[in-house]
């Protein structure tokens, strides 16, 4: 089952608060400062991160089994863990990317 986490935008306009992801080329904020729940994504040129999430919003769930997840749908992103005790991978459903989010 999936449950809402935040919603990704990318933008172009430095927000408050970013924090630099140097290997990705990327500023993101802290969905925690939100009260949307919104994380602003502002991609540097050269990102080495897909085309599609630089320029498309993204839906982000919390998942119990990413792996069982992402089973036989279109992978934009395979698993990675972008902070400790967190491991992430993204889709593509209905166009769009999806954010797969598991803790521990």
């Amino acid at each position: 089952m999936r449950e809402l986490h935040h919603f990704g935008i990318p933008t172009n306009k430095k927000q408050k608060k970013e924090n630099y992801m140097a290997g990705a080329k990327l500023y993101v904020t802290n969905v925690a400062d939100s009260p949307n729940k919104i994380e602003f994504l502002r991609f540097e040129p050269g990102s080495p991160l897909p085309e599609l999430l630089q320029k498309t919003a993204h839906i982000a769930y919390k998942v119990e089994d990413l792996k069982k997840a992402m089973a036989g749908k279109q992978v934009l992103m395979e698993p990675f863990s972008p902070a400790p005790g967190l491991t992430v991978g993204f889709i593509v459903e209905e166009g769009v990317p999806i954010e797969l989010m598991q803790e521990g």
